[in-house]
């Protein structure tokens, strides 16, 4: 299979190329922008070659998103754009878990309209923790931050709705539940920045990682 996209500017060619050993469509993928200069990169699977794609090229072009996306229309890349896009992750943190809020705060999420494609119920060790947060591992908060997420079990929820992870953090309310909006969940059941009872996440690319850190292939339900 191969696509090419053009602009008026300069031209982006989108080429996968499935080897005949590997029915998955892996193979070489060769990505070129503009100025001749062309990059080549192996992937093992369309997810890991979309969502790099995705991050590094077609989100900073906007103004070829609409021409990307009506080419690949019709391919399983497309259709892994709209699965990195529909998902989203989130965690129902310690302190909502400690004080009974669980349920009250699923029932808002679906009723929010968003499906749930996987869940489970556990405690963080220390160890857990500081390898989902290793992002924060230099903030002077990482410390805390650790403590509090491994102090009880958490709520690990993939989920899917369309602009998933910009609705949901809408959805959920700003960071410091006296900031958050009424009604939202941060507003109802956060207490401060530190224990705003439930996780969202910031960007695609991290909804994956953090959806594959909870969950392997087989427990998400498609």
């Amino acid at each position: 299979m191969a696509s090419y996209l053009h602009r008026t500017a300069t031209t982006l060619y989108l080429c996968c190329v499935p080897t005949l050993e590997d029915s998955k469509g892996a193979g070489r993928v060769g990505l070129a922008e503009c100025k001749g200069t062309k990059k080549f990169i192996t992937s093992n699977s369309y997810h890991e070659f979309f969502l790099y794609f995705y991050t590094k090229i077609f989100t900073p072009c906007s103004s070829i998103q609409k021409q990307i996306s009506k080419t690949l229309k019709y391919s399983n890349l497309f259709n892994l754009y709209l699965m990195i896009t529909n998902q989203t992750f989130t965690m129902i943190k310690p302190n909502a878990v400690e004080k009974g809020h669980t349920g009250a705060i699923i029932d808002q999420i679906i009723k929010g309209g968003y499906r749930i494609l996987a869940l489970k119920y556990v405690w963080l060790s220390q160890r857990e923790a500081e390898a989902f947060y290793e992002v924060h591992k230099e903030r002077p908060f990482f410390g805390e931050l650790v403590a509090f997420m491994s102090r009880s079990p958490i709520v690990a929820i993939a989920l899917e709705k369309d602009n998933a992870v910009e609705a949901f953090r809408t959805f959920i309310g700003a960071t410091d539940p006296a900031k958050a909006e009424a009604g939202t969940i941060r507003a109802k059941y956060g207490e401060s920045v530190g224990e705003n009872a439930i996780h969202g996440s910031d960007s695609n690319e991290n909804a994956q990682r953090e959806i594959a850190f909870f969950f392997s292939g087989r427990e998400i339900y498609k």
